[in-house]
């Protein structure tokens, strides 16, 4: 899943059945709620909505949610995340990540590319890149930002203040 969802041209129940081709209507509907994708409801054709070339009738938090029913869907081993929330607004934000939540539930590794910490508070594990693109630091959040030294720490409080920091 990455900031900008790849949508077809299609309705939104073959955008979501996309990585499961096969798909029975009910697993398509249970993905879409597990991804809080209510919106749907709101459509006068609901799943059977076209979303238009690369999803254009859709917001991007409704394109970013269909994007993660997809993954839902799919229940791969391996889920890679890169920047899931870093274009959407706070209310999409809370509901892209409380779906994401859902997501990581399972019993899948998940790789989360993130600038925004709090997309990565609930992660079991995190590597924090320097400026150099090597390893500073790995642990758990609550070590790295409980420890007011580490680069996580750093970070954080960058980030708290705006991005204004004069080191990050």
């Amino acid at each position: 899943v990455g900031q900008e969802p790849v949508l077809m041209s299609g309705s939104v129940a073959e955008n979501i059945a996309y990585g499961k081709p096969h798909a029975s209507r009910s697993e398509i509907i249970a993905a879409a709620r597990k991804a809080n994708c209510q919106f749907i409801g709101d459509f006068p054709e609901g799943l059977d909505t076209q979303v238009g070339a690369r999803g254009a009738q859709l917001s991007g938090g409704q394109k970013q949610r269909i994007a993660i029913a997809r993954a839902l869907l799919k229940n791969p081993d391996i889920l890679i995340l890169d920047e899931a929330t870093s274009a959407l607004d706070a209310e999409s934000e809370t509901l892209v990540n409380s779906a994401l939540a859902a997501l990581l539930r399972g019993h899948n590794t998940t790789i989360s590319i993130a600038h925004r910490l709090s997309t990565i508070k609930r992660s079991d594990h995190i590597i924090v890149l320097g400026n150099d693109g090597k390893v500073a630091e790995t642990g758990t959040y609550n070590s790295l930002s409980n420890n007011p030294n580490s680069a996580f720490s750093k970070l954080m409080e960058w980030q708290m203040s705006g991005g204004d920091a004069a080191d990050h």
